[in-house]
């Protein structure tokens, strides 16, 4: 029938009198909390929120159950897909179906470990040609700030890269060189110029260098080969950096509790910082790594229980801003799981897939749920790093949607991942949140749908 446009909620618009979809559910996450609503999409948009008995004429009509959440689709800015040049680790095709399996609708691609690393433009585009026509989800590309590589930052912000990383230690791989702190001030302040941000992976190369390195099997002592101390004077040194030049930084997967307090001063003192934390390190703790379980292995490393913790009390109270895979997959013979030897295996956890559900999972005992989980895996990164579209149910929003249920359990199977790999420390553990339907810019999609496509800042 026909009807003229809804009533529409505070802070959304008036749209046409007939639709291309409505979808209504009882519990839809909205910015200004959960609520029953309809949401009417016309081609790639979000065009109206409404009241869910609301008369919408639309082509299709969608009602959720009510044991289901509406939510934005999540972003995840930080996966390391490794295509091209590490296809074998992992790819577009496989690493896009692990994260729409999670409700994942965008990922950010990190520049390393694919080879060419992203540091130029010419990088840039092999990148951008590997992933048109293999994409479950939208992808935006982050690229590198490298040694000798200041020149090509412009260019690159220019092509529409959604900010550069930067390591403070070895990177783990040899094409992707570190940072002196000489060098991270002079990047930072042509980050600084150009409006864009620097991530950082924080790790003093100097402590890391003094710390026993008598690595084998036990985590204990891989653990003991990465102290919390690195993180700390490393971190001290980027937000002196932010504090000198203007420039906006990031901290990546912030492991250690420690750093917390001198990243909330510099919040309180207007230094423009935010901060990311990982599923993993919110979900395990060292005391609970067996000793040659390589695939628990990631840098920085998991560390105490009180640690993880704090870690949620950071997250909890804003310090830390959003929550992140850090997906950095390899091939199994790369985790020596033969031999379990944690000195040269390979640091990464698997994760695209599950990150979600382990942080509804790990944070049930602190009253965590669907709202937290937007705030910190859509809501958050997509206002740090001005993802357009992206992030929030609302007008003028893409309509990526994702239908979940918060309470609905179910366990990893590592064999059943979507991911190239099939190595991840979650196999076997019982996680809550199972994604029933995804809408990808209106449109549903699952895991032989192909339309994502790479997106740009600008």
């Amino acid at each position: 029938m026909e009807t003229t446009a809804p009533a529409t909620l505070p802070g959304t618009s008036a749209t046409p009198s007939h639709h291309d979809l409505v979808v209504r559910s009882r519990q839809v996450v909205l910015p200004g909390g959960t609520r029953p609503a309809a949401v009417v999409v016309d081609g790639e948009s979000i065009t109206a929120v409404t009241g869910i008995d609301a008369p919408v004429s639309a082509d299709a009509e969608v009602s959720i159950p009510g044991t289901c959440v509406l939510m934005p689709g999540l972003v995840d800015t930080h996966v390391h897909v490794n295509e091209p040049g590490r296809t074998s680790w992992e790819g577009y095709e496989s690493a896009t179906r692990a994260a729409l399996a999670a409700g994942v609708t965008t990922i950010i691609d990190m520049p390393l470990n694919s080879s060419p690393p992203t540091t130029t433009v010419e990088a840039l585009e092999a990148k951008e040609a590997a992933a048109r026509g293999r994409l479950s989800v939208d992808v935006g590309l982050w690229a590198g700030a490298v040694p000798g590589g200041t020149a090509q930052l412009a260019p690159l912000w220019q092509r529409g890269v959604f900010g550069f990383k930067c390591f403070t230690s070895f990177s783990g791989i040899t094409e992707y060189g570190h940072l002196s702190y000489t060098e991270l001030d002079r990047v930072a302040a042509e980050v600084a110029e150009l409006g864009a941000v620097l991530l950082v992976h924080a790790e003093d190369p100097q402590v890391l260098a003094a710390a026993p390195q008598n690595v084998g099997r036990e985590y204990a002592d891989y653990l003991a080969s990465r102290p919390s101390q690195a993180e700390v004077q490393a971190i001290d040194r980027v937000l002196q950096a932010a504090r000198a030049t203007g420039a906006r930084v990031h901290i990546l997967h912030l492991s250690s509790a420690r750093a917390l307090p001198a990243i909330r001063r510099a919040k309180d003192d207007g230094v423009p910082v935010t901060a990311e934390t990982c599923p993993h390190y919110l979900t395990f703790a060292a005391h609970t790594v067996p000793d040659g379980a390589t695939e628990y292995k990631c840098a920085p490393p998991l560390r105490e229980e009180t640690n993880r913790q704090a870690l949620w009390e950071g997250l909890l109270d804003g310090t830390i801003d959003h929550v992140a895979s850090d997906h950095s997959p390899c091939t199994e013979d790369l985790k020596n799981r033969q031999t379990g030897d944690f000195a040269t295996a390979w640091g990464g956890v698997s994760s695209v897939q599950v990150g979600p559900a382990a942080v509804l999972t790990a944070g049930e005992e602190h009253g965590v749920g669907p709202q937290d989980l937007a705030r910190w895996m859509a809501t958050a990164p997509c206002q740090a790093f001005s993802i357009p579209g992206k992030g929030a149910i609302a007008a003028g929003c893409d309509a990526d949607l994702v239908v979940m249920d918060p309470r609905e359990t179910f366990v990893v199977d590592a064999q059943r991942l979507e991911h190239r790999n099939k190595l991840t420390p979650y196999h076997g553990r019982r996680l809550r949140g199972v994604v029933h339907r995804t809408f990808l810019r209106g449109r549903l999609v699952d895991r032989e749908s192909m339309g994502g496509r790479v997106i740009r800042r600008c």
